[in-house]
């Protein structure tokens, strides 16, 4: 059971008795996207040990019915779902976000991806309206996918001028992100996969035209938050995890009939799309993304092995690539999926020592001088932003994090570039230029 927004304890022992396995173990997550992916390899491995003939993977959000419950005044009935896990995969796992940037009030990831976004405009060399075309074009072509996805929360076509232009049904949320850029978290989505051994679905009877193989897997995680990475715009874990999962399988990137890039906001996307040397111009969703195709917290990666799975299918000698991502682009894991089987049992290895290896970035607790702003986002209230976060680099390297609540800068920070200028930090984290 992927772990969801909900509060139950044990939703495993429900599912377990509604489909008759009393004796089945019960394992669960804790937070993070890449889970599906992490738990898919660990257990084709296990059934590679003969430690299990049959898993069911399974998970499901009602965002959407919760939010018009609230809307309403109401809370929606639960049932009750008590008692412990037998294994809980992330057991013990480190909070999401960096003490300092809790300390200046950064701890959504709707705050830290538009940094991410604004920081690959600037390395680009982008203008900020030629940016916003360019990503909200991607954007309109995942909504394309959505559109031929049976499975898609939001099917209607949305062209790139109406994601990227603020109104009232596509509020501004961020700089520069409109609602049509977040992840859609608002969805009422349930998915389930079946893994079992060539064994166990030759004695169930399933048709070999229906069975998808993981070929290889690949898992790792970048240094720990926005707030030591070496750079915004890169993803050192997705060069290395790519690099190792597509080697597992013998395949170049270019032999890829389907890819899923974890999509929750767009600079995830277009980080991963270079790492892997992917062009942006390709499709790189399967599914529409978290915007389009729906946003199940966690458990959007099974909707996406779920749907190639279906492509798959339909497509004998297919081949799939799926990246998951958990945290702020810090926890990923990468399978590939085939249609024909592959000429070897699932490969699965951890790179995290190479990642390990790669520079990372001091930052500050609290620091008063002259620095550089690396990246920015305001944030929105309504129609006005309330709050800037600044992530700057002092003239040693180092970076610290500021914000600000002075309207003007507000202002100038949704109509400028602020990324490249010089500004200054004063009483332990204001923001000044």
């Amino acid at each position: 059971m992927i772990r969801g927004w909900w509060q139950y304890a044990n939703p495993a022992r429900l599912v377990r008795e509604a489909i008759g396995a009393p004796n089945a173990q019960m394992a669960g997550t804790v937070f993070g996207g890449n889970y599906v992916q992490t738990v898919l390899s660990q257990t084709c491995l296990s059934i590679l040990r003969n430690e299990f003939d049959v898993v069911v993977m399974t998970g499901a959000e009602n965002g959407y019915s919760s939010a018009k419950a609230r809307k309403r005044g109401e809370r929606l009935a639960e049932r009750e779902a008590p008692g412990n896990y037998d294994l809980v995969f992330g057991e013990g796992q480190q909070n999401e976000h960096h003490d300092f940037e809790l300390a200046r009030g950064i701890r959504t990831a709707i705050q830290v991806y538009p940094m991410y976004e604004n920081a690959i405009r600037h390395h680009r060399g982008e203008s900020i309206s030629a940016h916003l075309e360019r990503v909200s074009s991607l954007w309109a072509r995942f909504s394309e996918v959505a559109h031929d996805n049976p499975n898609a929360w939001l099917r209607e076509r949305h062209s790139a001028e109406v994601i990227r232009t603020p109104s009232l049904t596509n509020r501004r949320v961020s700089v520069p992100y409109t609602k049509l850029m977040n992840s859609n978290n608002a969805v009422d989505m349930g998915a389930a996969l079946i893994l079992c051994s060539a064994e166990a679905a030759e004695r169930h009877g399933i048709p070999r035209s229906q069975w998808v193989y993981p070929v290889a897997g690949a898992d790792g995680r970048d240094h720990f938050s926005a707030s030591v990475r070496d750079e915004f715009f890169t993803s050192p874990a997705v060069r290395f995890v790519g690099r190792k999962v597509l080697e597992l399988a013998g395949l170049d990137v270019d032999e890829l009939d389907y890819v899923d890039l974890y999509s929750c906001f767009p600079s995830a996307v277009q980080v991963a799309a270079a790492e892997l040397g992917l062009p942006e111009t390709r499709p790189l969703t399967v599914t529409g993304g978290l915007t389009f195709g729906g946003g199940p917290l966690n458990n959007y990666v099974m909707h996406a092995i779920a749907r190639t799975v279906e492509l798959l299918r339909a497509n004998p000698g297919g081949r799939a690539l799926i990246t998951a991502n958990g945290g702020n682009l810090y926890k990923h894991a990468h399978v590939v999926y085939a249609s024909a089987p592959p000429e070897h049992d699932f490969r699965w290895q951890n790179v995290q020592p190479e990642i390990d290896a790669q520079p990372a970035r001091v930052c500050l607790p609290n620091y008063d001088g002259d620095v550089t702003i690396e990246s920015y986002t305001a944030m929105f209230d309504g129609d006005r932003p309330i709050i800037g976060h600044a992530a700057c680099r002092t003239p040693a390297g180092a970076r610290v994090w500021a914000n600000t609540h002075d309207n003007d800068l507000l202002s100038a920070m949704t109509l400028e570039e602020f990324c490249g200028r010089s500004a200054r930090i004063v009483n332990d984290g204001e923001l000044m230029l």
